[in-house]
């Protein structure tokens, strides 16, 4: 009979699980709002502090982190083509939030919303092509930094986050998926669900009622 998870003998799994219960403690309560490197250090606009934005944007927000390391768990079959799918799809929400900064009303409570969302596909509950708009929102939120800067540090900042999340897919439909092709079991992704559904409620639920 199939175990549940040995954490004696998978400390990957162990590494991963640790990773996502660490997320859950910083997200619960709070609202689905990426954080950003101005936030964090005095840095003023420019091509450099665009580029860095959008480099460290994706992994200072840990919804944003979270949707698109889980994103491995799915099993997506041509590895390449959804990278390509996820990465333009991203990066189209983001330049339409710059174009039109109001056309998706409550966007961060959307955030959480795609975490349930990603659960449910992780369930195969929902089906994987949902993924595609779903990293759409996440891109509009994205460009919530960069409203109102010059052209040339806000084209740095999307060349940032081609680079970032692209590096954070590959990371996910590589590393992620192969640790848990060796140590996963289908007990550890009902958790793994579960935990990513109770976020993502958390979120939206926290963004909309304040």
């Amino acid at each position: 009979m199939l175990s549940f998870i040995d954490f004696k003998n998978a400390p990957a799994l162990r590494l991963g699980f640790g990773a996502l219960v660490s997320t859950l403690l910083l997200c619960s309560g709070t609202p689905a709002l990426a954080h950003h490197l101005m936030e964090i250090i005095p840095i003023q606009q420019g091509p450099v502090s665009g580029l860095l934005s959008g480099l460290l944007h994706p992994a200072l927000g840990p919804d944003h982190l979270l949707f698109l390391m889980t994103i491995g768990l799915v099993g997506l079959g041509n590895q390449f083509r959804w990278v390509l799918g996820l990465l333009a799809i991203g990066l189209t929400g983001s330049l339409i939030g710059v174009i039109w900064p109001h056309s998706l009303p409550g966007a961060e409570a959307w955030v959480g919303v795609s975490l349930a969302i990603e659960a449910l596909v992780l369930l195969k509950r929902l089906p994987k092509t949902i993924l595609l708009p779903a990293i759409g929102v996440h891109g509009f939120v994205l460009s919530a930094p960069v409203l109102g800067w010059e052209p040339t540090p806000t084209a740095f900042y999307f060349f940032g986050l081609l680079i970032s999340q692209g590096l954070l897919l590959w990371i996910s439909l590589t590393i992620i998926k192969n640790v848990w092709i060796q140590w996963g079991s289908t007990e550890g992704l009902k958790i793994i669900s579960g935990i990513l559904l109770g976020i993502g409620t958390s979120l939206a639920w926290g963004t909309l009622v304040p």
